[in-house]
């Protein structure tokens, strides 16, 4: 029993003298109050100028059969509700102009009842129509902010533009733009090997974020059979806000047409008096057009300034319009889905005066262009065409002044080499610590 007792009172002492020395240890130092723990803010998300964070939000798409009303009544709104808000907002937005596949989003109310507060409807990426009627009721438009990045890409062509944009993660749209900047000056059908290009262009993001497509070109450098084309992008109408590509001593790279009357177009069959046709029995069949493959609804563009001559409907041809250019030049666009143009209306090149079909007789979606000069239907790939108004004097210098920092950076732009998929590429070092790399 004496033993048990000065072991506890052992164990004490050892306690009370840990104690002790812990209290003489921290005598100099002041004892700090207890921190608070901190409070995490849940983090807040805004979108259309609301805070999402205040309301249950529900999101959709426009379906067949789907009205303003319908979807308000789905989501526990009365008929006399629907109708004051209609009444209220109908000068600013009609209802009826809602689009099959087009997002909305209602904004409820953040409790057990979830009434919807607002009716957002997005009809294009960036533009959205806001419908609010949480207090007093009323709509508006706004555009949702937009962020432009300019990016640089170059390559060594292999086979074709497109490919070597793919083999880098870029998208198709460069070559496309690209093709319609060179369309006079080189043929993106007729690529050669080791051809080189540069490129400085813009890219477009929806909230810093949501990729958008490529805004524009503002440079671009294209090496083709050894020879270099440069084109700079210039506004020369500040006013009209009418822009061109120009190379590096000013001169337009447009024509008075445009090469083609589609964008991202692909040539399906080009003019030829030759054509053996196996649907016919391999008889001859001239072509005199040359098609070009494209949707269903692609918009079909005037290819130069003109008056609307012919827009009817026939057998072969299907729908078709006729532009009549001046007393040398006319143009004839076939198989359209539906037309725009109307005998007499002007139009100016890049109007839309259609959009790509397949009526008439043809196996697949596309244009078939018709190019007359002086009366005789003639191919225009192969024409010596008036070229588009040069650059202004009173512009020259100016353009001249903006473009030369432009070639620089664009002269600055290595290469990138093409690397083939099972190429494998070894890093050695060299005395100098410098790396060279080998297959």
């Amino acid at each position: 029993m004496d033993q048990k007792r000065t072991g506890r009172l052992g164990q004490k002492c050892v306690v009370l003298l840990v104690f002790a020395f812990s209290i003489i240890g921290c005598k100099n130092d002041p004892i700090s109050p207890l921190k608070a723990a901190s409070v995490l803010e849940p983090e807040q998300f805004y979108e259309f100028g609301f805070n999402l964070n205040n309301y249950v939000v529900k999101r959709d798409t426009i379906r067949k059969g789907d009205s303003f009303g319908e979807i308000l009544q789905r989501n526990q709104i009365d008929y006399s509700k629907i109708f004051e808000i209609t009444q209220e907002t109908k000068d600013t937005f009609d209802i009826r102009r809602l689009q099959i596949g087009k997002p909305y989003t209602l904004l409820c109310s953040n409790d057990s009842l979830q009434q919807p507060k607002c009716f957002i409807y997005q009809p294009t990426k960036t533009d959205y129509v806001v419908i609010n009627f949480q207090d007093s009721i009323h709509a508006y438009s706004s555009t949702k902010p937009i962020k432009y990045v300019e990016k640089e890409v170059s390559g060594i062509i292999e086979s074709n533009i497109s490919e070597a944009l793919a083999k880098q993660g870029k998208s198709v749209l460069l070559a496309y733009k690209m093709s319609d900047i060179y369309a006079w000056t080189i043929d993106f059908f007729r690529l050669q090997k080791n051809d080189k290009f540069k490129v400085i262009y813009t890219e477009k993001y929806i909230d810093d974020t949501i990729y958008a497509g490529i805004e524009n070109i503002k440079a671009a450098y294209f090496e083709h059979n050894n020879e270099p084309f440069y084109a700079f992008e210039f506004e020369t109408d500040t006013i009209k806000r009418i822009k061109d590509y120009f190379s590096e001593e000013a001169k337009n790279l447009r024509r008075a047409f445009l090469k083609a009357p589609v964008e991202y177009k692909r040539i399906s069959s080009r003019y030829n008096l030759n054509r053996r046709i196996a649907l016919y029995g391999n008889r001859v069949r001239a072509h005199k057009g040359t098609d070009f493959a494209a949707n269903i609804g692609t918009p079909i563009m005037a290819t130069a300034n003109g008056t609307v001559v012919e827009s009817r409907y026939s057998k072969s041809a299907g729908n078709l319009v006729a532009v009549k250019h001046n007393s040398t030049y006319t143009t004839k666009y076939f198989h359209m889905k539906s037309r725009k143009a109307k005998i007499g209306d002007f139009v100016k090149q890049g109007d839309v005066i259609g959009w790509v079909g397949m009526t008439g007789n043809t196996s697949g979606p596309h244009v078939c262009y018709r190019f007359w000069k002086n009366g005789k239907e003639v191919d225009p790939f192969k024409q010596k065409l008036p070229e588009a108004e040069p650059i202004s004097d009173s512009l020259k210098a100016k353009y001249l002044k903006f473009v030369k920092p432009l070639k620089v950076q664009l002269d600055d732009i290595e290469f990138i080499l093409p690397v083939e998929e099972n190429q494998i590429l070894d890093i050695e070092f060299n005395q100098e610590n410098e790396i060279t790399l080998s297959k």
